[in-house]
């Protein structure tokens, strides 16, 4: 009995430890699960932070090394200075256009359109004489039309005038002061013409200058093509009896 009694008091004994055991556990793992779930967090968003912070500088751009370094790439690939090699000059429309209203054809040699200074310069020279020459001839008559009209004796430019073996006194005083009047208009305009001609071929000279640095690079591709084949053309056979014709056909190909 006795032996039967300390078997029950043992058997008690272990439940009671295991029990106790067991009990500490079971309040212990939500804690821990927890605890854990913190860790992970706290993991997650250390590592979100690094993320951010290798991100951040390069979306900045001004602390990326290798964001600078194409940036400067582009920038040494194409130059618009007046001195830049060949192989690096682009022209800009704006220098161009500035640089040709400063002074004619500096457009035209800032763009290294040589060929066409003759051009532009031939233009000024001849029709600058035409500015000279018809205005000298527009103030020899404007001066003996107004010697003519005035009742001053001593003031006789349009003797010179008169034509080789005319007298004065026998000159017909109404019919030369109807010449000279034509005379005098007739130079007046041809040197406002060369005026406005002028003008005009300064500012062609300011326009092409600027297309030619617009389209500097333009690649002109062998696609781009006038095609010209000859061909029948044929005619519907109800409106007239079946005629056809020959004839000459463009195509452009781009």
């Amino acid at each position: 009995m006795k032996f039967a009694g300390m078997l029950v008091w043992i058997c008690f004994a272990c439940c009671t430890l295991n029990v106790r055991a067991q009990d500490p556990n079971r309040q212990q793992l939500p804690d821990s699960i927890k605890l854990l779930d913190r860790e992970s967090l706290e993991l997650r968003e250390n590592d979100s932070i690094i993320v951010s912070d290798t991100i951040t500088p390069a979306s900045r751009g001004d602390s990326d090394p290798l964001r600078n370094r194409v940036d400067s790439i582009i920038q040494i690939t194409s130059s618009d200075a007046l001195f830049a090699p060949a192989y690096l000059f682009k022209p800009s429309p704006r220098k161009a256009v500035i640089y040709s209203a400063i002074f004619p054809g500096l457009g035209q040699i800032y763009n290294r359109k040589y060929w066409k200074l003759p051009i532009v310069y031939g233009g000024f020279v001849g029709l600058t004489y035409a500015i000279t020459w018809n205005n000298g001839y527009y103030r020899d008559y404007l001066g003996a039309y107004q010697d003519i009209m005035d009742d001053n004796p001593d003031t006789n430019r349009w003797h010179d005038m008169l034509p080789y073996g005319r007298d004065p006194e026998t000159t017909d005083i109404t019919w030369f002061t109807g010449v000279l009047q034509q005379r005098k208009d007739y130079y007046r305009y041809y040197r406002d013409l060369s005026i406005i001609a002028t003008v005009g071929l300064y500012l062609v000279a300011i326009v092409d200058a600027y297309v030619d640095a617009q389209l500097f690079d333009f690649d002109i591709s062998p696609d781009l093509s006038l095609h010209v084949a000859p061909t029948i053309f044929k005619e519907d056979l109800s409106l007239v009896n079946g005629n056809s014709a020959c004839g000459v056909q463009w195509s452009f190909s781009f």
